[in-house]
């Protein structure tokens, strides 16, 4: 902590910043790591060929589907459209959000298409023109955002992984200005390269921030923050070079506020999401309704819990519950840390309230991304030769070892380092939010 009074005003400054400005930097670290890696730019789509492995290194990504993100950038291309195929031969569960990460809409069967495809169409700030008839409008405060949709498999085989991946490439995204004929689509495939977008506590943090503030418009809702960044060396129109003193001063500001974080993070999982266990939803219901309304509700402005999750995840469905849901885990049945030195058994009973699919993940504790250098990250009922008990209940094995029986139910953990486990649910049964009949137990320790 620094102990000149003007040093002090820009180190608490900039933790307000860095909770704040969370879910645009996290935004702006998907960007990056697309045009980085990919070598690809605005309005183009990054897709995983096949599942993904460690190699995501997205927060909290979901291996067992095929990923697409469709970034869109509105201030040089004006409104794009995003024409998501009928459920026919497959399904899409995704979103679109703005660079804020609030819903501007949800796609596919359990979105505003209702599964019979539908052309969107994202609009930039202060859109005043023609809205085609037959498309969906989407009008955002923001340029920037991006699409979050996942090609659904029937099950686990070579042959459905193939064709969910040839159902998620009939998206189709382009310019209005070109609806007449649209160019085709370009796609840039991510599944063999390192894809990085964990948040960096350091100085990386603030000059993405950076990039954010230059690009975007200020939103009413946060005009506040405008002299607060200019405290700390952002500025509109500025570039940001701090000099060597306050660059230390912003790198232990984000530190701290890592930390902070971290504490609300665990806060989260108070009251649990099934009584006397130690699952949560990692966001709170103030925090998703901001996220699904863009903060109409003038009396709540949830910034700290809006940090939090995004420092853990990104997205958001305009609607909670019809796609998907997801439950964390932290701690063992016995309220201690996961750890991956240790090993755990996770009992799923039979009846899983879906009617896609489940899957458990575990994720490096740390970092918030899958466990690096592992050969999977996770299994899921469309596991081929998942091994089921005689009542239809599945025992998964979690640890840096498999068990004695072998390793068709055994996701490897790394020794050294803690971890958490998430738990998703495809195409969620009322049955699951009634909270009637089925529950899903706490991870325990176990002896391999």
């Amino acid at each position: 902590m620094p102990t000149d009074l003007a040093d002090r005003v820009v180190h608490h400054r900039a933790i307000e910043a860095v909770i704040w400005g969370m879910p645009a930097v996290n935004y702006d670290l998907l960007y990056q790591a697309m045009a980085r890696e990919t070598k690809g730019g605005p309005n183009q789509v990054v897709y995983w060929s096949r599942l993904p492995d460690w190699k995501n290194q997205t927060l909290t990504p979901n291996p067992d589907t095929i990923y697409l993100l469709v970034f869109y950038n509105t201030k040089e291309a004006g409104p794009v459209v995003l024409e998501i195929p009928p459920a026919e031969g497959g399904s899409i569960t995704g979103s679109v959000d703005d660079c804020w990460q609030t819903a501007l809409e949800d796609v596919g069967p359990a979105g505003a298409d209702s599964g019979q495809g539908g052309k969107y169409l994202i609009t930039p700030p202060g859109y005043a023109g023609d809205t085609p008839d037959g498309t969906i409008h989407l009008p955002s405060s923001n340029y920037q955002g991006y699409a979050l949709l996942r090609s659904i498999l029937k099950s686990g085989s070579s042959a459905d992984i193939a064709a969910a991946v040839a159902y998620g490439k009939r998206v189709k995204f382009y310019p209005l200005s070109a609806a007449a004929n649209p160019p085709a689509t370009i796609f840039l495939d991510a599944a063999d390269v390192v894809f990085d977008s964990t948040i960096p506590y350091d100085l990386r943090f603030f000059q993405s921030l950076d990039r954010m503030i230059q690009i975007e418009p200020w939103l009413d809702r946060d005009r506040v923050m405008i002299d607060v960044l200019k405290s700390i060396g952002i500025e509109k129109s500025k570039p940001f070079n701090p000099d060597a003193k306050t660059k230390a001063v912003l790198c232990a500001a984000v530190c701290e506020a890592r930390d902070w974080l971290q504490t609300q993070y665990e806060k989260v999982f108070s009251p649990p999401f099934f009584e006397h266990t130690h699952w949560a939803l990692p966001a709170s219901q103030e925090v998703l309704a901001g996220l699904q309304s863009q903060f109409a509700d003038p009396n709540s402005y949830p910034v700290g819990g809006r940090g939090m999750t995004y420092s853990l995840a990104f997205f958001c469905a305009k609607r909670s519950g019809r796609g998907s849901y997801y439950l964390m885990a932290i701690d063992d049945r016995n309220g201690e840390p996961l750890s991956g030195d240790r090993a755990y058994r996770l009992h799923v009973p039979q009846g899983v309230p879906v009617s896609q699919y489940w899957s458990a993940t575990a994720y490096d504790r740390a970092t918030h991304a899958l466990i690096r250098d592992m050969p999977w990250p996770s299994r899921s009922s469309d596991f081929p030769g998942l091994r089921r008990n005689p009542d239809g209940s599945v025992d998964l094995w979690f640890g840096p070892e498999g068990p004695s029986g072998g390793d068709t139910n055994w996701i490897p953990t790394r020794a050294g380092g803690g971890f958490e486990m998430l738990f998703r649910f495809y195409g969620p049964q009322p049955a699951l939010f009634e909270k009637q009949g089925w529950t899903l137990p706490d991870v325990e320790r176990w002896t391999v």
